[in-house]
């Protein structure tokens, strides 16, 4: 058994049991404190010299791997409910002590930093233990959650021809030769003799194929990784990120609201009832976390138009127009002023995508982002356009060469219906939920410019 059913099986106290783990700290010669990642709690192991050689135990060093074969008995201590007294230590590997002085598992605090020079190591601090249990826990309740209300999970592609998004900063995926790139009668490159004959990319998005599945199967979503060339060094940004992405059939933006906001607050509950020992931890002496968590999931969410957030950040002497991006401490501020997460709808259309729904007003389209507080925006959604020529129309006046997405348009040419779907950035709900500050933090190995070492 793990760590964590031994501490919970009262049952075996005084029976022989045997405890696998890394050795967390070796205190006289006497107490080995063992952890195996299961649990945030250890298990101390108690070492009795008499019945081991003074060779062995030299070579029992923080960091080393250990089978632990003992008694396993209440601990008369009150920082653990059960320990063990060994009878066998088997040593897997040796470690050197200074090897070990070079590296995070020191038994001490490091820096974030620090932490990430060495990714391959930080799972076996408290801290990333804790992430990434919580992360692990959270994609099991995703898709919990959808297969809970009847979804089916679609597998889009990875590599594509499209930019479902429009944003250009693209990975793209060739297997030409760069050092002799074929060239066609312009001397441009002729992506023809390349893999795909075309150009492809790594994908930003799974939506528009998660349409074409919505529009058949009804409600679908899909989870996986996306992309983004993006030169961006910020507490928020990752080149390689997961995304959620629901896209539903016969929903219009307020059911798609409505599920987001169900979805968010389903999570963080399961996550404040499964995961109290990492949230707890997590939440430090501040206790601010916790505060945070509670607020998403006991109150609704404020619904204000993209107007209205305008006219309440001028009207406070934020420097904005009509038709501005928000900024991050635009959005930080709008959370702060109603002291509530916000559900911004209405943007501008010449700021958004442009397969969302063009509202009566043809200034506006049918969006929604949900703000939380400290990170700002976690989804972006909208109800599709599902009218064939304002979709067509919408394309060309942004300049968006239709041939390549002849099939998305068929979708509004064959059966077309009301449909609407989000995208939740999975890597930044984690961030929010654990209160780290930097979303390097809660991925294993994190893909930003310049840095894909591990």
């Amino acid at each position: 058994m793990n760590i964590k059913e031994l501490l919970q099986k009262k049952n075996l106290i005084f029976q022989e049991v045997i405890v696998n783990g890394w050795v967390r700290y070796f205190r006289s010669n006497r107490f080995i404190v063992l952890n195996d990642g299961a649990t945030l709690k250890n298990m101390q192991i108690i070492v009795l010299e008499s019945n081991f050689s003074k060779e062995i135990l030299k070579k029992i060093t923080v960091g080393i791997a250990l089978q632990i074969k003992g008694i396993l008995t209440e601990s008369p201590g009150k920082k653990q409910v059960a320990e063990v007294i060994s009878t066998v230590i088997q040593i897997y590997n040796k470690v050197s002590v200074s090897e070990i002085n070079k590296t995070i598992l020191q038994p001490k605090p490091h820096k974030l930093e620090k932490l990430r020079e060495q990714a391959h190591l930080r799972f076996r601090t408290k801290l990333f233990g804790s992430i990434m249990r919580i992360r692990h826990k959270l994609s099991f309740y995703a898709h919990e959650y959808f297969y809970s209300q009847g979804f089916f999970y679609m597998h889009t592609p990875i590599i594509t021809s499209l930019d479902a998004e429009g944003v250009g900063d693209m990975f793209k995926v060739s297997i030409l030769n760069l050092n002799d790139l074929p060239r066609d009668d312009q001397q441009c490159i002729d992506h023809t003799k390349d893999f795909f004959g075309q150009e492809t990319y790594l994908s930003v998005s799974g939506q528009l194929e998660g349409e074409t599945a919505a529009t058949s199967l009804g409600q679908i979503y899909t989870f996986g990784p996306t992309f983004r060339a993006e030169n961006s060094n910020t507490l928020r940004h990752l080149s390689e990120f997961w995304m959620i992405e629901p896209e539903m059939a016969f929903y219009d933006i307020i059911d798609n609201i409505n599920l987001a906001e169900d979805f968010l607050k389903s999570l963080i509950l399961k996550i404040l009832k499964k995961c109290k020992e990492d949230i707890y931890f997590l939440n430090g002496k501040e206790g601010t976390l916790l505060k945070r968590l509670q607020l998403i999931i006991d109150h609704s969410y404020y619904r204000i138009s993209y107007t209205e957030a305008i006219t309440i950040l001028a009207s406070h002497k934020h420097i904005i127009q009509w038709g501005s991006d928000l900024q991050s401490e635009h959005e930080r501020y709008l959370v702060e002023y109603f002291c509530l997460p916000i559900i911004l709808l209405d943007a501008p259309a010449h700021g958004k995508a442009f397969y969302m729904r063009l509202n009566d007003d043809e200034k506006t389209v049918s969006s929604m982002d949900i703000l939380f507080p400290i990170i700002g925006e976690v989804i972006g959604g909208s109800q599709r356009e599902e009218r064939y020529e304002l979709l067509l129309n919408r394309m060309q006046s942004l300049n968006v060469y239709e041939n390549p997405y002849w099939w998305y348009l068929d979708i509004r040419r064959f059966g077309s219906v009301p449909h609407s779907g989000f995208g939740l950035g999975f890597d930044r709900l984690v961030q929010f939920v654990t209160g780290i500050g930097n979303i390097r933090d809660v991925i294993p190995f994190p893909r930003t410019p310049k840095n894909a070492e591990f």
